[in-house]
C-alpha cells in the first residue's frame, strides 16, 4: 500500500484565497453604503486601500521570516507571550465568526433574486444561510486542498462579472452623479473618515494566506507573493467597479438599491443582466465563505499546538484537515443565526459587519506593533530603519483610526467579545499547571 503526503497549496492557490476572502459581499453591498457621502467616498478607498497595502506589507515580511500557522495570533505570541496572543487569536474568531454569519445571510439574500419566496421568511433565510455553511464545512473538513480548489474555481466565476460591469459601464458613465461632491453634511475629514471605516469591511481578509502557513508550499516565500499580489488585484478590482457603479447610477439609485450591481446591469442590459451579476453575486459571496471557512479551523488549531486551546483542536484527520476546530467554529455561527432571528435582515448583516470589522482590527494593530518589536530587537531579519519604524507607524495608527471611526457600539462589543474568551484561557492555563 502507497502513501502520499496531503498536498500542499501553491502561489496561485493562495492567492485565490486572498482575492475570494476579501471579494465576498462587501463589493456587492458596501456602494449603497457609501452612496450617502457621494463621490467623495472614493477617497475613502483610496486611504483604505492605501492601510491594505501598508498592513499587507507588515504581514507578507512577518510570514517571511515566522511561517506559522496562525497568523496574527503566532507573531504576536512570540512577540509578547500567551495573554496578548490569546486575546488577539480569540478576537480574530470572533471576526470570523462574524463574518461568516453575514457572508452567508448576504449570499441568502442574493439567492432572494431567483427565489422570492426567501426573503419573505425568516425560517427559510436561515434555512438556506446554514445549509450554505455546513456544505462547507464538510467539504474544508475532508481536505484543505480540497477547499483550496473550490476557491479557485469560485474567485475566478467571481470576478468576471465585476469586471465586465466596470469595463462596461464606462459607455453609461454620467459625470453629473458625482455632484456636488460630498452629498453628507459631514465635514470632509469626516466623511472620509467615516466612508474609510465602511470599506475597510471589504478588505478583510488580506491576511487569510498567513494563517494556514502550514499547509502551504514553501511558506516563506508564497504567502508574501500571494499577499501582495492579491491585495493588489483586490484594490483595483474596487476602484474600477465602484467608479464605475457611481458613474452609471445616480446617488440616489445607488442608496436605495440592495443590489447597486445588479441594478446597474438592468440599465446597461436589462433584467437578463441583472439576473446574471446575481448570479456572480451569489458565486462571490459562496466563495467567500469556503475561503473563510477554511480558515476558521486553522487558529484554533495554531492555540492548541502552543497549549493555549483545548488540545482536540489541533488533531487533524487523515486528509490533513483541522476538522474539530471548522466543525466548533461553524456551531458557533449557527448559533448566531438562531439567537438573533429577532432582527430583520439589514440590521442583522450591518451588526455582524461592524463587529467583524474592529475585532479584525485589534488584530492588525497587534501585528503592526508586533513588527515594530521585532525590528528593534534585531529579530527576524527584520533591521530597524525609518522605512521599518514608518511603516510599522503607518500600521498601527490606521488601524487605530479605523476602530474610532467604527463607532463606539462596534468597539464596545468587539471588546466585550475579545474579553469573553478570557475563561477558556484561564481554565487551559490551570490545566497546563497540574
Amino acid at each position: 500500500m502507497t502513501s502520499s503526503k496531503p498536498k500542499k497549496i501553491g502561489v496561485f492557490t493562495a492567492t485565490t484565497l486572498v482575492v475570494g476572502s476579501m471579494i465576498g459581499s462587501g463589493i456587492f453591498t458596501i456602494p449603497s453604503s457609501l452612496a450617502p457621502f457621494g463621490g467623495i467616498s472614493l477617497f475613502g478607498w483610496l486611504l483604505a486601500a492605501a492601510g491594505a497595502l501598508v498592513l499587507a506589507s507588515i504581514l507578507s515580511k512577518l510570514s517571511r521570516v515566522d511561517p506559522k500557522t496562525g497568523g496574527f495570533y503566532a507573531y504576536t505570541r512570540e512577540a509578547f507571550g500567551d495573554l496578548p496572543a490569546f486575546l488577539v487569536g480569540w478576537g480574530y474568531l470572533v471576526s470570523v465568526w462574524c463574518t461568516n454569519a453575514a457572508i452567508a445571510l448576504s449570499f441568502t439574500g442574493y439567492l432572494s433574486v431567483f427565489f422570492p419566496s426567501i426573503a419573505e421568511n425568516q425560517i427559510l433565510i436561515t434555512v438556506v444561510g446554514l445549509s450554505a455553511i455546513w456544505l462547507l464545512t464538510i467539504i474544508n473538513s475532508q481536505s484543505v486542498s480540497g477547499g483550496g480548489k473550490v476557491q479557485v474555481v469560485t474567485t475566478v466565476l467571481k470576478v468576471a462579472p465585476l469586471v465586465v460591469v466596470a469595463l462596461c459601464g464606462l459607455f453609461f458613465f454620467n459625470v453629473d452623479n458625482f455632484k456636488p461632491f460630498n452629498m453628507s453634511q459631514e465635514p470632509t475629514v469626516k466623511a472620509i473618515t467615516m466612508s474609510s471605516a465602511l470599506c475597510l469591511f471589504a478588505f478583510l481578509g488580506l491576511e487569510t494566506a498567513t494563517v494556514p502557513a502550514g499547509s502551504i508550499k514553501r511558506p516563506e516565500k508564497t504567502i508574501p507573493k500571494a499577499t501582495m499580489l492579491g491585495t493588489i488585484l483586490v484594490i483595483f478590482i474596487y476602484l474600477f467597479s465602484s467608479f464605475s457603479i457611481f458613474g452609471v447610477l445616480s446617488p440616489t439609485e445607488v442608496e436605495n438599491s440592495i443590489a447597486p450591481f445588479s441594478d446597474a446591469a438592468a440599465f446597461m442590459w436589462g433584467d437578463a443582466g441583472r439576473y446574471i451579476i446575481a448570479a456572480g453575486a451569489c458565486i462571490s459571496t459562496f466563495g467567500a465563505l469556503n475561503a473563510w471557512i477554511l480558515i476558521q479551523g486553522q487558529v484554533p488549531m495554531g492555540m492548541a499546538t502552543d497549549g493555549l486551546m483545548p488540545k482536540f483542536f489541533a488533531k487533524k484527520n487523515r486528509f490533513n484537515a483541522p476538522t474539530l476546530g471548522i466543525i466548533f467554529s461553524s456551531v458557533l455561527v449557527t448559533l448566531l443565526f438562531l439567537l438573533n432571528q429577532s432582527k430583520n435582515f439589514n440590521s442583522l448583516y450591518a451588526f455582524l459587519i461592524l463587529l467583524s470589522g474592529v475585532t479584525a482590527l485589534f488584530s492588525y494593530l497587534a501585528s503592526s506593533i508586533a513588527f515594530a518589536y521585532f525590528a528593534s530587537k534585531a529579530k527576524k531579519k527584520l533591521k530597524l530603519n525609518t522605512k521599518t519604524i514608518a511603516t510599522a507607524l503607518v500600521g498601527a495608527l490606521f488601524s487605530i483610526w479605523l476602530i474610532i471611526g467604527s463607532g463606539q457600539e462596534a468597539a464596545v462589543w468587539g471588546i466585550c467579545g475579545t474579553l469573553a474568551g478570557l475563561p477558556i484561557f484561564l481554565l487551559k492555563k490551570r490545566q497546563n499547571k497540574k
